[in-house]
């Protein structure tokens, strides 16, 4: 199993570097530097790592799609994907590679739920209407959709046709989650801790903005399979 590690960042200079240094632990990494005015970048200088770096702000899906790409083209089976601000502990990539091994044809998802009651209240509300419509769409109960933690496989990632654009946002990685049930791929969940560093900047994910945008993606993918009812059914069947 060849795995490769994507990070995209924006203006991520003071958490960034102490998360490569624990990741290149693990396997290779890349990260895309999402146009940070910050010095993210040159903050990494005497680490081994790849670094792609964007003409300007393009927004998460954009970066991360580049580095899932740079990673496969460089022979990567795996892509494991995390996050810049320190929600991610790289101490857990063996554990979530190690699923990624018992459930090759999966994608492995870093489901944050220990220590949920250090999730943000708004936060967390944010996450429930999030999970709650996206195992709707996606036909089966999944914990936690807004984990940015996970493993894809690289013939899942392949095959994938999702349009990706700067209003994609957080958007992109919730529709993978619903376009792996529509193709039948399975999601298998391994339990992380919810980081949350004190001192940390707040989160680009807007919880109003970012959520009413998943949900009219969500509404839009229920609405061309006429609302999906036995998606519902399955999804609050199988979390009970």
């Amino acid at each position: 199993m060849k795995a490769w590690a994507v990070i995209p960042a924006f203006n991520e200079a003071t958490t960034l570097p102490g998360i490569v240094r624990r990741t290149v632990a693990h396997c290779p990494v890349i990260v895309v530097d999402d146009g940070s005015t910050d010095g993210t970048s040159e903050a990494l200088a005497d680490l081994p790592v790849t670094i792609l770096r964007n003409d300007g702000n393009r927004g998460k899906a954009v970066s991360l799609w580049r580095g899932i790409r740079e990673a496969m083209d460089a022979g990567a089976d795996r892509v494991v994907s995390l996050d810049a601000d320190g929600q991610h502990a790289p101490e857990d990539i063996p554990r979530l590679l190690g699923c990624s091994a018992r459930n090759p044809e999966s994608i492995i998802v870093g489901a944050r739920l220990q220590c949920r009651d250090r999730v943000p209240p708004l936060r967390r509300f944010a996450n429930g209407m999030a999970n709650f419509w996206i195992s709707w769409a996606a036909g089966r109960p999944i914990p936690d959709t807004q984990s940015g933690f996970r493993v894809y496989p690289a013939g899942f990632l392949r095959g994938l046709d999702i349009k990706v654009d700067r209003g994609s946002g957080f958007v992109f990685e919730s529709e993978v989650l619903i376009e792996a049930g529509w193709q039948g791929v399975p999601v298998a969940v391994e339990s992380v801790e919810a980081c949350y560093p004190e001192g940390a900047r707040p989160s680009h994910y807007r919880p109003t903005a970012d959520t009413l945008a998943i949900i009219a993606m969500v509404a839009g993918r229920l609405l061309r399979r006429g609302m999906f009812p036995q998606g519902l059914w399955r999804s609050l069947m199988r979390a009970s």
